[in-house]
């Protein structure tokens, strides 16, 4: 799959009977690998046990609904602007952005804004994590760009200054693509240098 994230609403449905789901009653939430992205289902448990389906769940989870309130009471604007900026980076869909997003979905999970659902690796060796959101009930699949620990503080000052404004998204973005080149010329230069130094011994 091209892109690196993936959003989802929590349906207020079941998927399968169409009735309401009830608002703090159980319901089994899951997500079907297509090749347009995923695909949200959230159904009454029984219905999920009894339902015929001719396929297997990338991701599957038991939570609780959360009837949608009218009125919420505000986070704290550090909070709020965190999930926002999430949700604008996830739609933007820009790859150069992948390690701010991963560092802006670990923010709000230690903020108890976002739990980890599932976490499942990839054929090419890559993680994409499953995050729901405790109070929305959206997922967000995030590929995990295993960062090193050196560049984490950098990531995370990118994040801040972009809460800050101090920062626009292109800045970042222009400085991601320089420390990816920079890092994939540095590890280009690191394999040919054994090969250069056999070559001068082998001339000696």
């Amino acid at each position: 799959m091209s892109q690196e994230w993936n959003i989802r609403s929590r349906g207020h449905v079941c998927s399968f009977c169409g009735k309401p789901l009830v608002d703090r009653a159980p319901v089994v939430s899951a997500l079907k690998e297509t090749s347009g992205g995923y695909e949200r289902f959230d159904a009454h448990p029984e219905c999920w046990k009894t339902a015929e389906r001719d396929w297997t769940p990338f991701s599957q989870w038991d939570g609780v609904y959360f009837a949608p309130a009218k009125e919420e009471k505000k986070e704290a604007l550090k909070k709020e602007d965190a999930g926002e900026l999430l949700r604008k980076l996830m739609t933007l869909d820009d790859p150069a952005m992948k390690n701010v997003v991963y560092v802006l979905a670990v923010m709000l999970e230690r903020s108890k804004i976002l739990v980890e659902r599932d976490s499942k690796e990839q054929e090419d060796g890559s993680i994409r994590r499953v995050y729901e959101d405790r109070k929305q009930g959206d997922t967000f699949v995030i590929l995990d760009p295993r960062l090193r620990l050196e560049n984490i503080g950098e990531v995370q000052q990118q994040v801040v200054a972009l809460l800050s404004g101090t920062k626009t998204l292109g800045e970042v973005a222009g400085e991601e693509d320089a420390a990816e080149a920079e890092a994939q010329a540095a590890e280009e230069a690191q394999t040919e240098t054994p090969g250069g130094d056999a070559a001068e011994s082998e001339t000696a």
